[in-house]
């Protein structure tokens, strides 16, 4: 009932957003030629974000999650700090190469299920799974929608942009993962039974969808258009769908409320963008590439993400970075900031959802109190990280 009344509340915020955007555009709030120029820009990261969430989802639904958390949990040889260890490198590379929203959907129910199964506490997987699918989508520019945005400015392939934000992206992720660590260290220690292995009911389907997904994976570094690399590997999935399992294909692979979501934030944005808002931010983004100003303007950025959400966050202080160094500076704080509100990334809110699925409960106000701790550390030194790399 309740989750019925959160997508209830989703859907209505999404088409008053989307209506809001539309006014703007059909009143000439945001002219035309405007309106051309940002939807030329963003049209190739929307599309990535459908390709990606569907190949996520048929993967899913192939059995692909669970048969890697079930290895998981044999390589982690019955002792709970060990599948901790994994568990961080499975939300590491699932957001680094698939994107933070495709780790709160999909990695969460299979690491948090894991934990529910083997009779351990979720609470520690879970958090470190929503952490980590903010603080590891500093790597690519698919690790995020913010740095699909920023490529251009930050280089012309993966490589380039993860020689800028390597070192900071490390940063945030050894500081997440410590301070969870030593929170909930009595929760990691001690061993566990391996629990019986799910039935495979396709098991030619899960070797193909694997196969795609591990082709992906290179793929999306490889300097082709990410839109076209996940396009492809949705349609290869859909194509074995068709003839496997019909019934897993609906309009519901979509993401709708996701790029409504996105859509209306860019519309918006770039409309008050168009009528001065640049100017009254420029005094509060200071200036300047020295040490103090980075961390200054990564603070503005995910203090703006915690409370707009780190979208229309970035959107509205891109303008003011300039450089492609300060520019990493806001990726910093929009990424690796949104750790305290529920709100302040569309991840956060996708994670929550799938625990109360699961009938896990999360406290709010020590969520927000541990968040606010993490982001005071990880965002300043991340971007001293970057000043001294840069």
């Amino acid at each position: 009932m309740l989750a019925f009344a959160a997508r209830r509340v989703g859907a209505i915020f999404t088409t008053l957003l989307l209506v809001a955007a539309a006014v703007v555009v059909a009143t000439g709030l945001l002219p035309l030629p405007e309106f051309g120029a940002l939807a030329a820009r963003v049209s190739p990261v929307l599309a990535f974000v459908v390709g990606i969430t569907i190949v996520a989802e048929l993967a899913s639904a192939a059995g692909v999650f669970t048969a890697l958390a079930e290895l998981m949990a044999g390589w982690g040889r019955g002792r709970v700090a060990l599948l901790w260890v994994l568990v961080i490198l499975l939300a590491v590379i699932s957001t680094a190469f698939l994107s933070l929203d495709t780790t709160a959907v999909l990695v969460t129910p299979v690491v948090v299920g894991l934990a529910l199964h083997i009779g351990v506490s979720p609470l520690p997987f879970a958090l470190v799974t929503v952490w980590l699918a903010n603080t590891a989508s500093l790597f690519l520019p698919v690790s995020n929608l913010t740095n699909l945005l920023a490529a251009d400015a930050l280089g012309e392939s993966p490589a380039q942009f993860l020689a800028t934000t390597a070192v900071p992206g490390l940063v945030g992720v050894v500081i997440s993962v410590a301070i969870l660590s030593i929170v909930y260290r009595r929760s990691l220690r001690g061993k566990f039974t391996l629990p019986e292995r799910t039935p495979i009911t396709d098991k030619p389907l899960l070797i193909y969808c694997a196969v795609v997904v591990v082709a992906l994976l290179p793929m999306l570094v490889s300097g082709i258009e990410v839109a076209i690399v996940a396009g492809v590997a949705a349609v290869l999935l859909l194509g074995a769908f068709l003839v496997r399992n019909r019934g897993a294909i609906g309009i519901s692979l979509i993401p709708w409320q996701a790029l409504g979501i996105a859509i209306g934030l860019f519309v918006l944005v770039e409309a008050a963008q168009v009528h001065g808002l640049g100017d009254l931010l420029s005094t509060i983004s200071g200036s300047g590439s020295d040490p103090l100003s980075l961390v200054h303007l990564a603070a503005v950025g995910a203090v703006g993400a915690n409370a707009i959400n780190n979208l229309p966050a970035y959107l509205v202080l891109e303008p003011l970075a300039g450089d492609p160094l300060r520019l990493t500076a806001l990726l910093i704080g929009v990424n690796l900031g949104p750790l305290v509100t529920p709100w302040a990334s569309l991840a956060t809110l996708l994670w929550h959802q799938r625990l109360k699925a699961l009938g896990v409960t999360v406290s709010w106000p020590k969520f927000m109190g541990l968040g606010l701790v993490a982001v005071v550390i990880i965002v300043p030194l991340s971007a001293l990280a970057l000043a001294l790399v840069g």
